[in-house]
């Protein structure tokens, strides 16, 4: 259930953009009330008036995908507020339009990438490398570069090369895939998505393992540490970006530490 303050900022958002459309009125008549009302709302949704009165007072109302998808309809939002109101109301929306193809990375994402002198790349919703620099390239062996598998994924779990470069490879492993499942969770419906762990879990014991934990963890910054080709160690800060126009996408930047 939302806690009362996610209920207050979903009904004053309701009944706003309710107050903000213009209501069929016949010549002449005047009304004291700014745009629509609950009622006509409701009529508008097929809704109950009740409700409606219910989700702008803030009282403890869960309503189903399919009924926030018409309320945003009778409310004529934009697809910008339309996921608003189903962020707010604690809601996936099934209409929600599919994510652009995702080995095209953004253009925001690629020219930020070639621009940075230190180590930077973009990984898609699947987590495969859309594009990079060159340090980068220099940094991840085996996995960065013309002719070599590119979902990060498959190359940290799978790849020898990434137990060399990563001194504590098993335990940065597990954070990365519980920093990938929040992605797989946006991506239930997606076969290609399922096809992806599906094979990890076959392939990798400690991704089956892993993933069976139900570890959920946001994706932040912090000194990672790799080894260099000299065996020597190297430190970066790392740092990630969703960009605005791709949210499916991120932009990862290593700062020398």
């Amino acid at each position: 259930m939302l806690d009362p303050d996610q209920r207050r900022l979903l009904g004053a958002f309701v009944r706003a953009h309710r107050e903000r459309l213009s209501p069929e009125n016949p010549a002449g008549r005047r009304r004291r009330t700014p745009g629509l009302r609950r009622e006509e709302l409701a009529a508008r949704a097929g809704i109950s008036a009740t409700w409606c009165a219910w989700i702008e007072q803030g009282r403890e109302v869960r309503a189903s995908p399919e009924t926030l998808g018409r309320l945003a309809r009778a409310l004529a939002l934009t697809r910008a507020e339309r996921a608003h109101l189903f962020e707010l109301a604690g809601r996936r929306d099934p209409d929600a339009a599919a994510p652009e193809p995702a080995d095209d990375a953004p253009p925001s994402v690629a020219a930020l990438v070639v621009s940075l002198p230190h180590p930077a790349y973009g990984l898609d919703r699947f987590w495969n490398a859309s594009c990079w620099n060159e340090p980068a390239a220099r940094l991840f062996r085996g996995w960065l570069g013309e002719g070599l598998p590119r979902n990060l994924l498959r190359f940290v779990f799978l790849d020898a090369a990434a137990r060399g470069l990563i001194p504590d490879w098993e335990a940065r492993a597990r954070r990365l895939l519980a920093e990938f499942r929040v992605d797989y969770g946006h991506a239930l419906n997606d076969p290609r998505m399922r096809a992806l762990v599906e094979g990890l879990r076959t392939e990798s014991p400690l991704f089956a393992a892993a993933w069976s934990e139900q570890t959920v963890l946001d994706r932040e910054g912090g000194v990672r540490l790799f080894a260099g080709p000299d065996g020597r160690p190297l430190r970066f800060r790392q740092h990630s970006f969703c960009p605005s126009d791709r949210p499916d996408h991120k932009l990862v930047v290593l700062l020398p530490a």
